[in-house]
């Protein structure tokens, strides 16, 4: 991109996020969203591609550990992150130890230590809003996305305030919720969803029956070396630094009303549908529910196009993630870190 094209970037950017604010004397701004509006919370932004953005953080880290902690995301955009190897860089500036993806929903490809392809799932399938592993008892409070190649059309990665989501939603249904908690079901192998190998990342059964024992799953080995899993969970949480009660689960997006069409069509019985979540006294959750949830998270999205090099850091917590669907070549790059436990 040369410098003209730059400028105009920048200038469009100023545009639609009026709130401007000079860092430093390196060229570096940041671009606030206005509250409430589905603009990207903030968004820092340099005019020199050559400024290394690893090289960037570590004298800015208080600005940016404070704006995610109050706005849930940041967008870096304009910087020199031409590679996976440069990105690694920045996520070792937050954590040299950052988390294996286990418990897995989603098949990923681990590219380099840790830092895996943000997901495998077909180009033409949209994936619901989440907050990464939020079914799980162990899960990252940081999470942060790299574009290495966007996709020719499509393939954005929507993100929604998990605070705005839990406000849109009815007291009624806050409450339910709050009392019943969300219980979990998937059913490991048989050719629909993931296997048990792949999301325990072992082919040892003992090994997963610990992980189970440890973690308060319920577990019971079936025919053809397939795996059931049950478990309950909390749906809103405190998050731990600010307090604020959060939507945190993954109700909507592992209910079975919301498998992808061919999956749903292959699935004869309730044992082999991939995964499936009930409120957490096992009943169901009505349709109406389910579609209250849709509308909450579809309320509080924000949508945003890729750029080569841009590098996008949520709270797990307070910001959800999604996938829409795309065409052409796209590349991005995912690692979490600090875990909650």
């Amino acid at each position: 991109m040369n410098q003209d094209s730059r400028q105009q970037r920048l200038k469009s950017l100023l545009a639609t996020q009026p709130r401007l604010h000079r860092l430093d004397k390196t060229n570096v701004n940041v671009l606030y969203g206005e509250p409430g509006s589905r603009q990207v919370p903030a968004t820092i932004i340099t005019e020199d591609k050559d400024t290394l953005l690893h090289r960037w953080i570590p004298a800015n880290m208080n600005l940016i550990k404070e704006q995610l902690r109050s706005r849930g995301g940041l967008l870096f955009k304009g910087f020199n992150v031409s590679s996976v190897e440069l990105f690694q860089l920045i996520v070792q500036e937050f954590s040299q130890n950052a988390m294996p993806y286990t418990q897995r929903s989603s098949p990923r490809t681990e590219i380099k230590d840790r830092i895996y392809t943000s997901t495998d799932h077909p180009a033409d399938q949209y994936i619901n809003m989440h907050n990464e592993l939020s079914y799980s008892y162990r899960w990252p409070l940081q999470i942060m996305f790299y574009c290495l190649q966007p996709s020719e059309t499509g393939g954005e990665t929507p993100i929604a305030d998990s605070r705005q989501v839990l406000k849109a939603l009815s007291p009624s249904t806050r409450a339910l919720f709050k009392e019943k908690g969300i219980m979990y079901v998937r059913n490991l192998g048989g050719g629909l969803g993931l296997d048990w190998q792949t999301v325990f990342q072992t082919s040892d059964r003992s090994e997963v029956e610990e992980e189970c024992r440890q973690n308060e799953m319920e577990f019971e080995w079936k025919e053809n070396n397939r795996l059931q899993i049950r478990w309950t969970r909390p749906a809103i949480v405190a998050h731990p630094v600010t307090s604020e009660e959060i939507w945190f689960n993954h109700a909507y997006f592992f209910n079975a009303a919301n498998l992808d069409e061919e999956v749903a069509d292959a699935v004869t019985s309730s044992e082999e549908m991939p995964f499936n979540t009930f409120y957490g006294d096992g009943t169901p959750i009505p349709g109406e529910i389910l579609k209250e949830i849709g509308a909450a998270y579809d309320k509080a999205k924000i949508v945003f196009p890729w750029q080569k090099g841009d590098v996008l850091l949520l709270d797990n917590m307070l910001m959800s993630h999604g996938r829409n669907p795309f065409e052409g070549d796209r590349k991005i790059m995912v690692a979490m870190w600090e875990p909650n436990r």
